[in-house]
Parts: structure tokens; sequence; C-alpha cells
């Protein structure tokens, strides 16, 4: 039986080992990180800060083994006048010579700012030995975040961004990088990902604000730009059928593709139905209810219409009772 649930103080260590999965910006491996993070969540749950500035962890619990197993984490607003979500955009550039007729299509990249962004999902880890569940684990602690925003739409933006990961080397580091960042900083690419949690002033500061043509890159690093690696695939198909497009930005650090949407398209999947311990069905679902604190569990649409099946046990996991109604993320078909 597992739980998607907020994130708790006594969460960090079992969060921490989860981080070194994979050392992301959203989610260091650093212990003093992982406190602040954590902290900042529970403020976040609990609306102390402004809107803007709320970052909310979810975590995945295995209730057999009191195990936490996963994480995923809502952004309220990426891109403040404080710190701006920074991005490069992807266009291209037309070239024609008449004496010599020779026309070229070159793709260009400049430097990007939204400091009025949208809502962002990240932060999404699964323990390898749990991928590939029945329970579809990692649908579960994606869904969960779209379950949270529906029971609290005001709290977020009209748009939902995703940064998926671009194809990196074997060492987790990027190619793009190499040939782009680093010739303008000087820094390593963990060095400047790890300042970058901080402090975004030298992006600004030192990156070329001019178009750049990526014709100028090695065919390696062009052939990552704006692509998603093997890892984020199913990521990009799932983002897909909720109506994510490729919105034609990049990480500037790594070449990583974004993808967004419309809030509103996307949580018009989240449906309230009543729970019913009878008649289950075939078709997977996530059901949440806010009672204490936001939970969610897997599930299974019910037979009967406009329901969702729950055991008891599931119900106990949510504090709901039988026939009390739940927020429910339905799959499109």
């Amino acid at each position: 039986m597992f739980v998607v649930r907020q994130a708790k103080r006594e969460d960090e260590t079992q969060v921490l080992h989860l981080a070194q999965h994979l050392n992301s910006l959203n989610l260091p491996a650093d212990e003093s990180a992982i406190r602040e993070i954590i902290g900042h969540s529970l403020r976040s749950f609990s609306a102390e800060l402004p809107r803007e500035a709320r970052e909310y962890v979810l975590v995945l619990e295995d209730l057999t083994t009191k195990e936490i197993v996963g994480t995923s984490m809502i952004h309220g607003q990426h891109g403040t006048r404080k710190s701006p979500h920074i991005f490069l955009e992807v266009s291209e550039q037309e070239t024609y010579s008449e004496s010599i007729d020779r026309h070229f299509v070159h793709q260009t990249l400049r430097l990007g700012y939204n400091f009025n962004g949208p809502t962002e999902i990240g932060g999404l880890i699964l323990l390898p030995k749990y991928r590939g569940h029945i329970s579809k684990l990692g649908k579960s602690l994606s869904f969960s975040r779209f379950l949270y925003m529906a029971l609290h739409r005001e709290d977020f933006r009209d748009e939902v961004l995703s940064e998926l990961l671009p194809p990196l080397r074997e060492d987790g580091t990027s190619i793009l990088w190499e040939h782009f960042g680093k010739r303008f900083t000087a820094m390593t690419y963990t060095e400047a990902d790890k300042l970058s949690r901080t402090n975004k002033e030298f992006i600004r500061a030192l990156f070329p604000h001019a178009e750049i043509y990526s014709s100028l890159f090695p065919e390696s690093v062009r052939d990552v730009i704006g692509k998603v690696g093997s890892a984020s695939k199913g990521a990009e198909r799932m983002l897909s059928s909720l109506g994510f497009k490729y919105a034609q930005h990049i990480d500037p650090f790594d070449g990583g593709p974004h993808y967004i949407a419309r809030a509103d398209q996307v949580l018009s999947h989240c449906i309230l139905m009543k729970c019913t311990s009878k008649s289950p069905g075939s078709k997977w679902a996530m059901a949440a209810a806010e009672k204490a604190d936001f939970r969610a569990v897997p599930a299974l649409l019910s037979e009967e219409e406009g329901s969702v099946y729950l055991d008891t046990v599931q119900q106990d996991a949510l504090g709901v009772e039988e026939g009390e109604e739940v927020c429910v993320f339905v799959q499109p078909s």
C-alpha cells in the first residue's frame, strides 16, 4: 500500500537518500539544502509564504515498510523579479545569397527571461527497485501534483512548466555546457549548477545576450539541443497526453527542452467523485483528499458511473468514509 503525502521534518534523512539518486537543481544531494527545502515546503503548505514563493514537496511512502521511495515537487511560480526564469529561446534565421544561389536555415539561441513565470512541476524521483510497479508509482507521484493544484487552484498560475532532461554524458554532465556556458563563466557544469540554486545573477551578467548560431557548435552539441533524454521519454509521453507542448525554450545549462501547458486544461482531468468499496473497474486513477493534510493513493475507477473504487485501507489512508467525495485524476484515454 502506497500513499503520496506532504513531506514532514522526520522525512529529511530518507529524502536525502533519494536525492543522491539524482543530484538535481530541484533536489540537491546536500543535507543542509534538503533541510531548507523541506522547511520551505512546510511553510508553503501552511500558506505562511506568498504564493509566488511557495515550493511544495510531496513524498511517496510505502505504508508497509514506512520507507520513503519517491518525491515530486511543485514550484508555485518559476520566475519572479527577484529570481527570474532564465532560458534560451530557440529560433531560426534564414539567409540567402542571390549571387551564388546559397540558402541556409540556421538554428539560433538567445538568452531570455520571465519575471512573471508559470507554475513548475519537477523534482520527480523514484527508487529504481520501485520502477515498473503494478501500482504505477511514477505516475502516482506525477499526477498527485495536479490533484493538489486542483484542490488549491487559486494558488497556482495559468500555465504549468516542466523542464525535461536532455541526453547527458555518462558522468551526468552536459556537453552543451562544455561548449557554451563554461566558455563564458570559467565554471564546471557542477559548480555552475550548484551556484544557480541561490544565485542567477552570474548568468545574466556573463552569458552572451546576442543571438548565437548553433551551427558554430559541433554536431554532437547540436544533437542535444531541445532533445529529450532516454530517462525522460516516459515523462514526455505523459505530458504530451495532457496537452503539454515544447515551448521552443531550453535550459541554458544542459539544453533540455521546456514543455508548457494551460493549467486549466491539465486540471480538467481532476474530477470530484464519490468513493465506494464496491464494483472495482480496471482503469487506473489517483484519488486524493485533504483532511489534516493532503494525501493521495493509486486507485481504480469504479464500474459505478461517477465513482472511484477505494478499499477500506485506502479510505483509511485518505481519512474518508464510504460515499464521501474525493478528487480523482483520470488519465486521458
